[in-house]
């Protein structure tokens, strides 16, 4: 393994055991068994480092989570679908504790560092297109109304999950399960749908 993918590994490993504010570039090289000045040649600084092994570790975990438990439900519709997230997200909080509370400590990284607000910004906007035609099938490049509805389906997906993550964070004894939020958005949605009052 060269140095560019040990230190990727090891800047992995390091956010889960340390968490991203208390991992230094010190930390990194031990645990990559890389030298210290490789962090700087490979990735210009051990932020960059850090919010590319965040990135990927956040994408890994949507691919788990969100994709798999919806397409466990896929032929069972886009309901039962929504659920099998709900509980894919539920389920990974006690498991994936270590990278969530990292990435609450990345986003908070944000307001001072502009770069990083780019890197989460941009991972964001593909998470949300990808989360509508995952659960809904909506495809963004079929048209323009397509496109600006999977980026609003998307961005509530979005929110919801960031919501139930922070409150499952703080708070698991009294945190929603699955079945509550799936109750909570039928609700709204009835609320919503104008037929309906």
């Amino acid at each position: 393994m060269r140095h560019r993918e040990q230190l990727m590994a090891g800047a992995k490993q390091c956010l889960e055991e340390r968490g991203y504010a208390r991992t230094t570039s010190r930390d990194i090289a031990a645990a990559a068994n890389a030298p210290l000045g490789t962090i700087n040649y490979h990735y210009a600084s051990k932020e960059a480092l850090l919010n590319a092994a965040l990135l990927e570790m956040l994408h890994e975990w949507g691919e788990k989570v969100l994709t798999r438990s919806a397409g466990s439900a896929r032929d069972a519709g886009v309901g039962p679908r929504l659920e099998a997230m709900w509980a894919g997200v539920v389920g990974s909080e006690a498991v994936d504790r270590p990278l969530l509370v990292a990435s609450v400590e990345a986003f908070a990284q944000a307001e001072r560092f502009p770069e990083i607000r780019q890197q989460i910004a941009e991972a964001f906007e593909r998470s949300r297109t990808e989360m509508a035609a995952d659960l809904h099938g909506i495809d963004a490049t079929d048209s323009a109304e397509d496109k600006e509805l999977a980026r609003a389906v998307g961005s509530v997906h979005m929110a919801l999950v960031a919501g139930l993550t922070q409150q499952w964070l703080i708070d698991p004894e009294r945190a929603p399960s699955a079945r509550e939020v799936a109750a909570g958005l039928r609700r709204i949605a009835e609320d919503l749908d104008p037929s309906g009052a």
